[in-house]
């Protein structure tokens, strides 16, 4: 997986990131019943720095989906350091926040690349279903925020 992973990544000019750290009384993954369920994971890019702004202002679509996938990749770093890839059965939901400009509609389209970025990755275990919203502020004005559940072998 991880070879696969890696040359997925490349081809996009991605880098799988080190897992966060929580900055609260939270845990970032929760393991229950077979299921995993992972705290929302926002836009940083591999070294840390921290992808701001809303989608529709600050931000162009093609911005706003790369924040998405840096996002989505927070929460594989996550899978990866707190539960194994080999445990991963299937990605069941997604819920994706992007912080938008109030006259910005293209939610769907921004989440879609975090979807498709899943699906590269994972391949059908990857494909699930979604929730798209929008939100005038996220925390650290962050772009996207993702949360993830998982069912688990």
């Amino acid at each position: 997986m991880t070879q696969d992973l890696d040359h997925v990544l490349g081809r996009l000019g991605l880098r799988l990131p080190a897992g966060s750290k929580p900055v609260g009384t939270y845990r970032p993954l929760i393991l229950a019943g077979g299921f995993a369920y992972l705290s929302g994971q926002i836009s940083r890019d591999a070294e840390g720095n921290l992808i701001k702004g809303k989608a529709g202002k600050d931000l162009t679509v093609d911005q706003a989906r790369r924040a998405a996938q840096l996002a989505v990749l927070q929460a594989v770093s996550l899978i990866r350091d707190g539960i194994g890839f080999e445990k991963l059965e299937q990605v069941l939901r997604m819920v994706g926040f992007v912080q938008s400009a109030g006259d910005f509609y293209g939610q769907s389209d921004v989440m879609n690349a975090a979807s498709e970025l899943l699906v590269e990755i994972f391949g059908e275990k990857g494909r699930h279903a979604r929730t798209s919203i929008g939100a005038a502020s996220l925390p650290l004005d962050a772009a996207v925020e993702i949360e993830l559940t998982l069912k688990l072998r």
